[in-house]
């Protein structure tokens, strides 16, 4: 009789520490499922933005010639906007879990804490992007045809843009003590993010240091990549005027480059949180 096969002590640890993010991330799931009042209520603040600002303002807006509104324009802001309050609930929920016990719980398991921490970061980033997915059922409001490859990249750009805020999220709920900490420090933060994102205006001919702190904010390149996902679908003349590309220093990046910016911001907010969080309370 042959003997039973033997599994490489790393092959087994990897296998270890990946079921545990699974159960990590499997957990977070069935909580975003039982929680549909929340889901609805994060959904109204994009929608009460677009319909306040698109609609209501977008009529003192004047037109850029090509036939396509303000409300069109702001849609790719507004959908960015509504995958972060999913994404920061990442955070809110470690921090949560560290005030009913729930976290000391977990790390008592023989995983790695990065392996939890990688858990919490993939559930966010998977209920953040289904947050902006669902947005798009809305698109009609803004004018934004209901084509399902336009939809597909919006989807693209939105899964490394949930990836990059659920990951900073996380890093600030394991850098601050407290959810009262984490909550100012979210609210401090938010805002700057977005207004510099070129959500609400194209940022054209900024001063050289406004566009550097352009450059560093996450959010600019995700507004940037689904708004040129957006021109494509749209009249040739729309590329010109309010929907001209993100330029950075005279240089216009890629859509694809934009996706790996993003991808990078996660990757080192991601491995400092997981750095941090690996340190003993």
């Amino acid at each position: 009789m042959s003997p039973a096969p033997t599994v490489p002590p790393t092959a087994a640890r990897l296998a270890s520490e990946g079921r545990a993010a699974a159960a990590v991330w499997k957990r977070e799931m069935i909580t975003f499922q039982r929680e549909r009042m929340h889901l609805v209520i994060s959904l109204l603040q994009p929608l009460l933005i677009l319909v306040a600002l698109g609609v209501g303002l977008g009529t003192v807006v004047p037109e850029d010639g090509s036939g396509v509104g303000y409300v069109t324009f702001l849609f790719p802001g507004v959908l960015v906007m509504a995958i972060q309050p999913p994404a920061f609930a990442t955070g809110a929920s470690i921090l949560w879990d560290r005030e009913f016990g729930f976290l000391r719980e977990m790390l008592v398991a023989p995983v790695r804490r990065e392996s939890l921490l990688l858990g919490k970061v993939l559930a966010g980033t998977t209920i953040a992007t289904c947050h902006g997915g669902i947005l798009l059922l809305f698109a009609g409001l803004a004018g934004v045809p209901y084509d399902p490859l336009l939809f597909a990249g919006f989807v693209a750009v939105l899964a490394p843009a949930s990836f990059a805020m659920t990951c900073l999220g996380a890093l600030l709920a394991v850098c601050v003590p407290s959810p009262k900490s984490f909550q100012a420090a979210t609210g401090l933060l938010l805002g700057p993010l977005v207004f510099l994102s070129g959500a609400f205006f194209p940022l054209n001919g900024l001063p050289s240091w406004l566009v550097a702190l352009t450059a560093l904010n996450p959010l600019t390149y995700a507004v940037d990549a689904a708004r040129r996902v957006l021109v494509s679908h749209l009249p040739a003349g729309a590329a010109d005027g309010m929907f001209r590309g993100l330029e950075l220093w005279g240089v216009r990046p890629p859509v694809s480059g934009e996706l790996m910016a993003l991808t990078v911001f996660g990757a080192v907010f991601l491995l400092v949180g997981a750095r941090r969080f690996a340190r003993p309370d």
